[in-house]
């Protein structure tokens, strides 16, 4: 048959928990999950929200003045997008050739205190594709990581497809959202904590009830999209809530009843391309086939023929963010500094 072709891959979303505030370690367990999820034929792999070094889900259930402790030894153990851990993973990558996905907690090369909630993508020859940050972090995450910016709204085009990335609430973010279908995006990435808990008291365990949550969130924007979507949640072991706990059994007991996340992969239907995992460490799975989407499209296309330009109009400002801006006096001339910037050139 004549015409063009579009791509056709396994995905696979990764449910597990960092080995807790150690950078290293949990990057070895990255690599045996890897290992896992290619045997089984997978060409992406999608790594949860902040899962190196881990999700600060401390920030959410203890008070800001206890926190000190715990936000040292995230940023000890956040990772530098020039260092031997970031490499590692691009090597990984390499050598399992696949796409890898994965949250991290990037630490900042100017400030020791400034912290990204991040995502980066890695082509299958250990390229860095892309990094996004997380442009707002949500409720007490203000407490740990900063702001992104628009620097990284943007969708890459691969081999096996145009891949999207947000991050958690993010999803939940028309405008955000919306942004990746307007750059033609086929496959969605997004990135989930292992729990949420919200409130002390109330019908659901923490106060949110994280699979229908997350499902909601996946199948709308695949829905609306008609792209496929690949939610990757983090899972709260036994470890982390002893460290973050500490002598409080009040507390242990309220993660440990916590309403755990789920992963998923939902297609461009809006329906589950394959069974969710709930709560326990996993991987799932699903084909993908490009070529579904466009008769989905002809029928609701909410950037094409469902969509009114002349009356809607979105615009996002992409400018990359600095704390300050420096020129140095060259013959009399000022000179704009080079720019150094870790991420500058990458996406």
């Amino acid at each position: 048959m004549s015409g063009d072709k579009y791509p056709k891959f396994r995905a696979a979303a990764v449910q597990a928990a960092p080995v807790f505030l150690n950078r290293e370690a949990t990057i070895d367990k990255v690599e045996t999950l890897l290992a896992e999820a290619t045997a089984n034929g997978a060409k992406l792999v999608v790594f949860p929200e902040s899962f190196i070094p881990c999700f600060p889900v401390w920030c959410l259930v203890q008070a800001p003045i206890d926190q000190h402790p715990l936000f040292t030894r995230l940023y000890e153990n956040a990772l530098d997008v020039k260092s031997d851990a970031f490499r590692k993973l691009a090597s990984l990558a390499k050598k399992y050739n696949v796409f890898l996905s994965i949250g991290v907690t990037e630490k900042s090369d100017y400030s020791m205190g400034a912290m990204w909630n991040t995502n980066l993508l890695f082509d299958s020859n250990g390229n860095l594709v892309g990094k996004h940050r997380k442009i707002m972090p949500t409720w007490a995450e203000k407490l740990v990581h900063n702001f992104g910016d628009g620097s990284s709204l943007i969708v890459h085009e691969t081999e096996i497809g145009k891949l999207g990335v947000l991050i958690c609430g993010e999803n939940t973010n028309t405008l955000a959202r919306y942004s990746m279908v307007a750059q033609g995006e086929q496959v969605h990435i997004s990135t989930y904590p292992p729990c949420w808990p919200t409130m002390r008291k109330s019908t659901i365990s923490g106060g949110y009830n994280m699979k229908d949550v997350i499902h909601v969130r996946a199948a709308s924007h695949a829905f609306e999209g008609k792209v496929f979507n690949i939610a990757s949640s983090g899972v709260l072991d036994e470890d982390a809530i002893n460290q973050v706990a500490g002598d409080d059994e009040t507390l242990r007991e309220f993660l440990k009843n916590a309403c755990p996340a789920a992963t998923m992969i939902v297609g461009p239907d809006g329906e589950y391309a394959s069974e969710p995992l709930v709560g326990e460490e996993g991987i799932v799975y699903a084909d993908i086939d490009i070529n579904r989407e466009i008769a989905l499209k002809g029928v609701h296309d909410i950037v094409g023929s469902y969509q009114r330009l002349d009356i809607f109009q979105l615009h996002v400002n992409r400018t990359r963010l600095k704390p300050a801006y420096f020129s140095e006096e060259e013959n009399g001339t000022s000179v704009p500094e080079e720019n150094t910037n870790d991420e500058a050139d990458v996406i």
